[in-house]
């Protein structure tokens, strides 16, 4: 019997696109604060879902790119995302056996982390804002994660990615 590759890296690649186009995506000025953490998420479900495949590395790399599109410090979200994907990593097996909503709370730690290393970056380089509102996509992020995961698990089995 012929053992088959990985299968569905276009999946892969098209939820990722499809997450840095809604974090470009314009919103009004009020609601800038409340943008969910769309690479995060996405990011963190495939590290959780296909460990083997996603990992530290591609992190890196989409951190690269999001800092290229967001006009940030180069490097903070590479070094901030690949926080979050090692975290991923290291509690994956735990996190599958987790329902929704304490998946969510686990990444409303993650996310939470990404942000704060973001912030620390910025504090670091001296363009960081204040007040706590950069934590606002935390909670965003967590209360859509049931949303976002239903929808990737719905893609990941519906096209066989493995």
């Amino acid at each position: 019997m012929v053992q088959q590759g990985p299968q569905g890296t276009w999946v892969i690649a098209m939820s990722f696109a499809v997450a840095f186009l809604l974090t470009a995506w314009p919103l009004p000025q009020g609601l800038v604060w409340a943008r969910p953490d769309w690479v995060s998420l996405v990011l963190i479900y495939w590290v959780i879902a296909l460990p083997q495949r996603v990992g530290v590395l591609v992190s890196f790399g989409l951190g690269l790119l999001l800092d290229v599109l967001e006009g940030s410090m180069l490097g903070q979200n590479a070094l901030s995302l690949s926080v979050v994907a090692y975290l991923a990593l290291v509690l994956y097996q735990r996190i599958r056996q987790f329902n929704l909503w304490q998946q969510a709370a686990v990444v409303f730690v993650m996310v939470g982390v990404n942000q704060l290393v973001g912030q620390w970056l910025q504090n670091l380089a001296g363009l960081a804002s204040g007040g706590v509102w950069f934590l606002m996509p935390v909670v965003i992020s967590a209360l859509l994660w049931p949303l976002v995961m239903t929808l990737l698990r719905h893609l990941r089995r519906a096209y066989r990615v493995s």
